[in-house]
């Protein structure tokens, strides 16, 4: 990989990982209401899962959807479903009721979440398009090394915001008006899902 194109791939990664989207709301959303040590696994199950997921994409597994649309289809209502269900969650957890059982996410299913998030399957179709067209494994390796670290500082930034809100949210009404708020940015994050 020229030096050009690591600082292109590079760019595409801390673009695509720093901005707002699923994965970065329920980060921060998990820093806020359990802290930056529960959210360790969460945090952990982000930056490992997706990475992993570009390795079977990058090798084909967009072959599945040109082969069977509908695969598209039941991905996509797959997709709304789980994240209206996070949303869901996220904007109750602050009922007092809801706090006592509350948990933040687990390592597995942040890595799970990964394959049904929609601007993770963007961002990895994206950068094997542009990154490793050729579809050559050792292309492939370094685009999920490149999302593996910057994906790593990006978890840990979001969940940082999260955390440093912490003391602020500890009034009830602001904490519940925050995961109003994350859960609303959450379900926006939808809408190009949808209208695609």
């Amino acid at each position: 990989m020229t030096q050009d194109l690591f600082i292109a791939l590079a760019t595409f990664c801390a673009v695509g990982l720093f901005t707002p989207g699923p994965n970065n709301m329920l980060l921060m959303s998990s820093g806020a209401n359990f802290g930056l040590r529960r959210t360790l696994p969460h945090m952990a199950g982000v930056a490992v899962g997706f990475p992993i997921m570009i390795v079977p994409v990058g090798l084909g597994a967009m072959q599945l959807f040109d082969m069977v649309p509908a695969t598209y289809t039941v991905l996509k209502i797959a997709s709304v479903a789980y994240l209206s269900y996070l949303a869901w969650k996220i904007a109750h957890a602050a009922a007092p009721e809801a706090k006592a059982g509350a948990r933040p996410m687990t390592f597995v299913q942040a890595l799970a979440f990964q394959w049904v998030n929609p601007k993770g399957w963007s961002m990895a179709l994206g950068a094997i398009t542009l990154y490793a067209a050729s579809r050559d494994i050792g292309s492939i390796l370094w685009i999920s090394a490149m999302f593996l670290v910057i994906g790593s500082v990006s978890a840990v930034t979001w969940t940082g915001f999260g955390t440093s809100l912490r003391r602020l949210l500890s009034d009830g009404r602001r904490l519940r008006l925050f995961n109003w708020t994350m859960a609303s940015l959450l379900v926006a994050s939808m809408l190009p899902v949808l209208w695609s």
